[in-house]
């Protein structure tokens, strides 16, 4: 059974489960370009509406903004790191329908807005997977650790975010929300993800950058939570990681 080895620490394991934004790919290039797009829409259909932004632009979905809102950073245990496809959508209605928008076609203009969105991301070319992540499925493949992604995302976003990474032929499972009962930190995804690869949770690696993936991962019985993020800053919130790394070239992997 290979064995992956990181900080000290080593598991025989037979899958690696990997959440998708933040640990596949850099959530700024993806979420945070996003976010800028639905933030000024959201902004200005409000200001059409003559309503009010409760807290302002950064606390629709949990950003850090420049000047110009430039979305430079996001709260690790906000809505755009945590929340689902649907509870995002409802989130965002809520601001039109409190501003006097009737809640059926609030719930239409978001979800207008987020595909607009979304559109003027995925065709900018921008999406890069993590550093040292391909090298790192190269030898997964090569040692046959099965591959699966976990996450908060819908199925569909996830399956063409990893073939705009030109990295979807490495992985066996793709579990979105939508696929199961309970979101994270449930062990719901990392069941059906283990189910469908052939292989035990005991004998995964879980990866993610929040504590909800940590959390997902003990609750299913993993045997290894790797917490992915800045090592001083991730210890505030990867509170229940096994591990931490900072890069994918931190991670040993073994025949």
């Amino acid at each position: 059974m290979p064995i992956v080895r990181v900080q000290g620490q080593s598991r025989q394991i037979t899958s690696i489960l990997f959440d998708k934004d933040g640990t596949l790919l850099e959530m700024l290039m993806l979420w945070g370009r996003w976010a800028e797009a639905v933030n000024r829409l959201m902004a200005d259909k409000i200001a059409q509406l003559g309503g009010t932004i409760p807290g302002g632009v950064a606390r629709m979905l949990g950003t850090i903004q420049d000047e110009q809102g430039r979305v430079t950073g996001y709260d690790k245990t906000g809505p755009l790191a945590m929340a689902s496809e649907e509870e995002t959508i409802g989130l965002l209605a809520w601001q039109l329908y409190s501003a006097g928008t009737p809640w059926n076609e609030a719930i239409q203009q978001v979800n207008e807005i987020c595909s607009s969105a979304m559109h003027q991301v995925r065709t900018s070319g921008e999406v890069q997977p993590m550093e040292g992540l391909r090298a790192l499925l190269d030898k997964c493949k090569a040692f046959g650790v099965r591959l699966a992604v976990v996450t908060t995302d819908n199925t569909e976003n996830a399956r063409q975010h990893l073939q705009a990474m030109s990295i979807e032929h490495y992985f066996d499972s793709i579990v979105g929300r939508d696929r199961v009962s309970n979101g994270k930190p449930a062990p719901d995804m990392v069941k059906l993800a283990c189910e469908e690869l052939g292989t035990l949770p005991e004998e995964a690696a879980v990866i993610g950058d929040s504590n909800a993936d940590m959390q997902m991962g003990k609750a299913a019985g993993a045997a290894i939570t790797i917490g992915y993020g800045g090592e001083e800053e991730a210890r505030g919130y990867l509170l229940e990681a096994d591990v931490l790394i900072s890069s994918y070239l931190e991670l040993i992997l073994e025949p």
